[in-house]
């Protein structure tokens, strides 16, 4: 993906987030104006019904508008009859409940036989321990006969209602986080990656030109009177030429690995045979390895749809592995089977195989196993992982198991099409 469009996709995913983010938070504050009317308005209800209970056998008539808000959690009643404390604290615990109140309030009565205030009670809904608390309300200049209510746990009351408001909210914030982190670490990457391709590149590069030159100088090398003459200098020489085109081979493996990180690899299906495709790679592996034990068990000659270089390469590439982390005579089985949705490829092997918990990262770029056997043969740890790149370049699955005692078995599933 060209850096461009991730930046796009980046941003864009970025601004979403945020957008729903900021949403969240101003429905969250919209959902708590709602709450606050909503428990205004029942207050101011459960209070006129605890007015007009209090005139109930009374001559005086039930003045207008006798609920008045002062404060957010502050109001006050104008009653113009007696009453005694007991009843309006009676009133007050039942109506509250009615209209499902359930938090802490306080009250107070004023008394115009003595000009003072008349401190009620703290009414604690969750705490049925009595708390003596000193309850301040200021004298109302133009009442005369009046009780006060104060909530002061009205915030506190409100907020939990909203409690699943602000988990949201919470959680969306949680999300945005771990989204930023997330971009970052994958910006991070990304900038290792490339920073490691490019070494990749430059590394190789620079290599194959003293390398070329090796190769040339010694096939002309090899074709002098002096070394054709000479069987030792002649061998040393071969061996020269040999272990020049092995490195060139692991040099230009490295280049095609690199380039596929950036670009998808050019396909040219075809119809091939799979068990004639075997039976030419192993027919070519036996030439330098004439002890080499393999069987293929196949119920029939399958045809595919597939890049018949890169498979045959597959192929190679996991008859080779087998053979090179073996400790005695290789014997490899190949065993092609059908089911009802898919071609199933299986190499089995009786090599030193891969521990259960290193099995997930066999097919990492220059993963290698750590064995007996890793100082001794040479490469980079790139087989693996370009089989499984081009299997999925087919939108092939690969999977490795252990095998017991010892070896592995890596399985290919075609499906059918």
């Amino acid at each position: 993906m060209k850096t461009t469009k991730l930046n796009i996709i980046i941003v864009l995913g970025l601004i979403a987030t945020v957008g729903i983010l900021i949403a969240q938070l101003l429905w969250t504050k919209e959902a708590f104006s709602l709450e606050e009317k909503k428990f205004t308005q029942k207050v101011h209800i459960a209070l006129l019904e605890v007015t007009k209970k209090l005139y109930q056998g009374s001559q005086n008539s039930l003045p207008n508008n006798p609920v008045k808000k002062i404060a957010n959690d502050y109001y006050v009643v104008n009653i113009e009859n007696d009453f005694s404390p007991d009843a309006l604290e009676f009133y007050l615990k039942k109506e509250f409940a009615r209209f499902s109140l359930n938090t802490d309030f306080e009250y107070a009565m004023y008394n115009c036989q003595s000009d003072e205030m008349v401190y009620g009670d703290y009414i604690s809904i969750t705490n049925n321990t009595k708390e003596n608390k000193t309850i301040l309300f200021p004298k109302h200049k133009n009442l005369i006969y009046y009780f006060a209510i104060r909530f002061p746990n009205e915030n506190k009351f409100l907020f939990s209602s909203l409690k699943f408001w602000f988990l949201l909210s919470f959680v969306l914030l949680i999300i945005l986080v771990i989204y930023v982190f997330s971009i970052y670490t994958i910006l991070q990457q990304k900038k290792y990656s490339e920073l490691q391709r490019d070494f990749i590149n430059n590394m190789t590069h620079e290599f194959k030109t003293p390398l070329s030159s090796i190769l040339l100088a010694s096939n002309f090398l090899s074709k002098q009177d002096a070394i054709t003459e000479n069987e030792k200098l002649k061998n040393y020489t071969q061996i020269i030429i040999n272990q020049s085109k092995k490195l060139n081979e692991h040099i230009e493996k490295i280049l095609n690995i690199a380039k596929t990180d950036n670009d998808s690899l050019a396909l040219e299906k075809k119809n091939i045979s799979i068990a004639t495709t075997i039976y030419n790679v192993i027919e070519n592996v036996k030439l330098k390895f004439e002890n080499l034990e393999i069987s293929v068990d196949a119920a029939k000659d399958f045809s595919i749809t597939a890049d018949e270089f890169h498979f045959t390469n597959i192929v190679y590439n996991l008859i080779d592995n087998s053979i090179k982390y073996c400790a005695n005579v290789p014997e490899i089985k190949i065993a092609i089977t059908e089911t009802k949705n898919a071609i199933e490829l299986s190499f089995s092997d009786n090599g030193l195989g891969v521990s259960t918990k290193n099995i997930p990262f066999i097919f990492d770029k220059f993963y290698r196993e750590k064995n007996k056997k890793s100082n001794e043969v040479n490469g980079f740890g790139l087989g693996l992982y370009y089989v499984k790149k081009i299997c999925n370049q087919h939108n092939w699955k690969i999977y490795a198991q252990s095998n017991q005692p010892s070896g592995l078995t890596i399985k290919i599933l075609i499906p059918k099409f």
